[in-house]
């Protein structure tokens, strides 16, 4: 904790220093320790402070007490998003235990908005994330609001050392210039293809059609329960590509790859089925891997609204908002690895634990 408290420490505070009572650091922890005990809106975070005043003070300077919700968000205006993102990676590197292992890590890129923000005059915030298999959010980029996920994902890229990993996307990020962003920072990519690169898709699901063809693909299926109904998956790859005329466009693509998702439920079944281009050589295990292992964006996703009640804040700000965001993903990794004297909580019973006696839960979250 001490070296986290020295990087907050760091921040640049533009604020009139002969105006200034609170400490940017103090401000930037309060929010975080605040988040993981169950407090949303700026409101609930200065609750929190004056309702645990004596205990933050073991870790805080607070010379002149707990701001007031106005200066908590004020301040989230002006701090930099980068010098979150780096107490972020901070985090990341305390809780991360996947360090040695010699399988390539999923790293799933997807875009959120938070509805909150938005009104009828402008556009809510939407933001890009990159989030592991593990769940863990390892950066996120806000989306110009005159522009999209596409200009956006090139920009995360840069900030990640996705080295070695397998990328993945939806069809938005299915992109030339992505591609060959992910291969020169030496990953590889699975991308799913839909309309926005229609020849490409065509092709593929005209080579994936053919029963010739597709018996000489590479397979595998798999069957669970789901949805309370039996939930059949089938993953097909092939390396035959050569045929493609798009194939020279794509930066180290080597395979095409179709996916099957079957629901029989209540004696109905209903058939989903995806295409993808990958820099992956034909390992069909490993593509599945890749494509099952995306979903993992859409559960974070779903914890930061059920969770956090992202959906729910109507901070209008953007910076600040965004900002907020930042906060909450960091309390999500955490909460993904605390464990607390009962067994089995789902994230959003552990949070609230935590808000039930954080003199008790966040010296332990502190000491991970």
């Amino acid at each position: 904790m001490e070296q986290l408290l020295e990087y907050l420490h760091t921040a640049m505070d533009t604020r009139q220093e002969k105006k200034v009572q609170h400490k940017m650091s103090d401000i930037i922890a309060l929010v975080f320790l605040a988040t993981l005990a169950n407090a949303d809106e700026w409101t609930e975070i200065e609750i929190f402070g004056k309702e645990h005043e004596k205990y933050l003070r073991k870790h805080l300077e607070l010379p002149h007490g707990i701001p007031s919700h106005d200066t908590i968000q004020r301040v989230f205006t002006i701090v930099s998003p980068e010098f979150l993102q780096g107490f972020q990676t901070l985090w990341n590197e305390m809780l991360n235990n996947g360090e040695g292992e010699k399988i390539k890590k999923i790293l799933a890129i997807d875009g959120k908005t938070q509805r909150g923000n938005g009104n009828k005059d402008r556009k809510a915030n939407h933001i890009v994330s990159a989030v592991d298999e593990n769940g863990f959010c390892l950066g996120e980029k806000l989306v110009d609001e005159k522009s999209n996920e596409i200009t956006a994902i090139p920009g995360l890229l840069d900030m990640l050392n996705i080295k070695g990993n397998i990328v993945t996307t939806d069809s938005m990020g299915c992109q030339k210039d992505i591609a060959r962003k992910i291969r020169k920072k030496q990953a590889d990519y699975v991308l799913a293809l839909k309309g926005n690169q229609e020849t490409l898709h065509d092709d593929a699901k005209l080579y994936f059609s053919n029963p010739e063809f597709l018996n000489k693909c590479a397979c595998i299926a798999t069957k669970e329960k789901a949805r309370g109904g039996i939930e059949k998956r089938e993953y097909w790859q092939t390396d035959d590509i050569d045929w493609l005329p798009q194939k020279k466009d794509w930066s180290g693509m080597k395979t095409i790859a179709m996916t099957r998702n079957t629901i029989t439920k209540d004696g109905k079944e209903t058939s989903e089925t995806r295409y993808f281009i990958s820099s992956l050589p034909l390992d069909v295990k490993e593509v599945a891997r890749a494509i099952r292992g995306h979903w993992m964006v859409e559960s974070h996703h779903w914890h930061l609204d059920v969770t956090f009640r992202d959906d729910a804040n109507l901070t209008l700000e953007k910076l600040s908002a965004f900002n907020l965001s930042i906060m909450k993903k960091m309390a999500l990794n955490v909460l993904k690895i605390f464990d607390t004297a009962k067994k089995g909580l789902s994230l959003r019973k552990k949070r609230f634990t935590i808000g039930t006696n954080p003199e008790k839960h966040l010296d332990r979250v502190l000491g991970l």
